[in-house]
């Protein structure tokens, strides 16, 4: 049954993508979660200051952890803005406002629930990761400090959900900057200026987190139209909850197996000893870095993809999906050239440490490649986000899942830490090519009564 605020799904209302549309969103996401990385980098490069590999590692494997716990819950980003720019094609500003307050509220919730239990997050953490006693103890002197910024860094996500819900790019940007400048500035002062080491960095993300979703809310809320203003009634409508929550579990499956597989390709590396799990922590910031470069046409797909689905239109949504293919084959391109040429220049300035330098330098390329075998992932993944089609994104990333962790096992075998990259770039390809293969039933579907 409907609820009654919902519009007529059957009304069309018709919009034109243009590239210029496209880029309005892509331009300032890619901008913004370029930022995303170089925190990362910036990390790194602070602790690899301090000349331990072990210290190194222990910041790889409690960024993992994070990126576990985190990445599990980046449904709060993908749900709402998958549900604001549906709400935004059927032009419902009212069911906009009670989306965000929805997951807001989750996103509280869930933030103190994972401090409540932080210690057995970590202890399953540590044991998952099988380090050595050097590389854990550094990991939990990082993890202790920062899970106290779970509640902002969800918070965070379900702002920035809403913003990109509406194809708000350059807010997005701005919010974005304002919570990662924040933070590398803090890291690089409390890291290294006043010698606080690993916890300094820790204490830095902590900060920040919670200074960005104090802007972030101002900000916000006070575009808010106070004619639109939902009422606590329908903020808590049971079937829009329900349809909030299934949506977030599917998406919840799905990264938690994305984060999953990167958690397991740490681990592997740590079986080659500390070196390489530092060169391969090290070298998947050139991953991440390619993702997020190509996150923002991404983005672009999901609010064009949500926003087509709302407005019943579907030659925005085929042209959204054009678009969005060939420019993110185009910057695939000029990433894999970047990474080429000036790869071992970024592992210099990463690592002073010359045996992890060495390792790096052997196997970056085929980091640099997953710019390409990754294109179509994120591309999808934006589309299915933006079309709320979250039960197919979360069962082609299990089976992507599977053959990663299949291959990786039979490639290390043979070729050790080659075949572990080897495995990383078929599991990135899988995850688009069946994506892909689906994509005409879907949109078929979505579509039926539509001429």
């Amino acid at each position: 049954m409907s609820a009654p605020h919902q519009k007529n799904r059957a009304e069309i209302r018709p919009f034109e993508v243009t590239n210029k549309l496209v880029f309005s969103i892509a331009l300032p996401m890619t901008l913004a979660f370029l930022t995303t990385p170089l925190l990362g980098l910036v990390d790194v490069a602070v602790v690899g200051q301090l000349g331990s590999a072990a210290l190194l590692g222990g910041l790889a494997i409690s960024v993992i952890i994070f990126d576990l716990i985190f990445g599990t819950f980046n449904f709060l980003r993908s749900a709402t803005t998958g549900l604001v720019a549906q709400s935004f094609g059927r032009g419902d500003e009212m069911e906009q406002q009670a989306t965000f307050w929805r997951s807001s509220a989750i996103a509280i919730v869930l933030g103190i629930v994972l401090i409540i239990f932080q210690n057995a997050i970590l202890t399953l953490g540590l044991v998952v990761m099988d380090a050595s006693a050097n590389v854990s103890d550094a990991a939990t002197r990082y993890f202790d400090i920062r899970i106290l910024s779970a509640p902002a860094t969800l918070m965070n996500y379900a702002v920035l959900g809403y913003v990109l819900g509406q194809g708000k790019g350059r807010l997005g940007l701005f919010l974005q900057l304002v919570l990662y400048v924040t933070n590398i500035a803090l890291s690089i002062f409390l890291g290294l200026n006043l010698g606080w080491g690993l916890e300094g960095v820790a204490w830095a993300t902590v900060i920040a987190e919670y200074f960005g979703v104090l802007i972030g809310l101002v900000v916000v809320v006070s575009k808010f139209l106070p004619e639109a203003k939902p009422s606590f009634l329908r903020i808590i409508d049971g079937q829009e909850f329900r349809k909030l929550m299934s949506l977030n579990g599917d998406i919840m499956i799905r990264s938690f197996a994305l984060v999953t597989a990167f958690a397991w390709f740490t681990r592997q590396g740590g079986q080659f000893g500390d070196q390489t799990l530092a060169a391969n922590a090290i070298l998947i910031n050139f991953v991440m870095i390619a993702g997020y470069f190509l996150d923002g046409i991404a983005t672009a797909a999901e609010q064009l993809a949500g926003r087509s689905i709302g407005a019943n239109y579907k030659p925005a949504f085929i042209k959204a999906i054009k678009l969005t293919v060939i420019w993110s084959f185009i910057l695939a391109g000029v990433l894999f050239v970047f990474f080429w040429i000036f790869g071992n220049v970024l592992i210099d300035i990463i690592t002073t440490e010359e045996d992890v330098r060495r390792i790096a330098k052997t196997y970056y390329l085929w980091a640099a490649l997953i710019a390409f075998t990754g294109v179509v992932a994120f591309q999808m993944d934006g589309v299915y986000i933006g079309a709320t089609w979250s039960q197919d994104m979360r069962n082609m990333m299990l089976l992507s899942l599977a053959v990663f962790i299949i291959s990786s096992l039979i490639l290390a075998t043979y070729w050790e830490n080659h075949g572990l990259w080897v495995a990383l770039n078929i599991f990135m390809g899988i995850r688009g090519i069946s994506l892909t293969m689906i994509l005409p039933r879907k949109i078929k579907s979505a579509y039926q009564n539509v001429a």
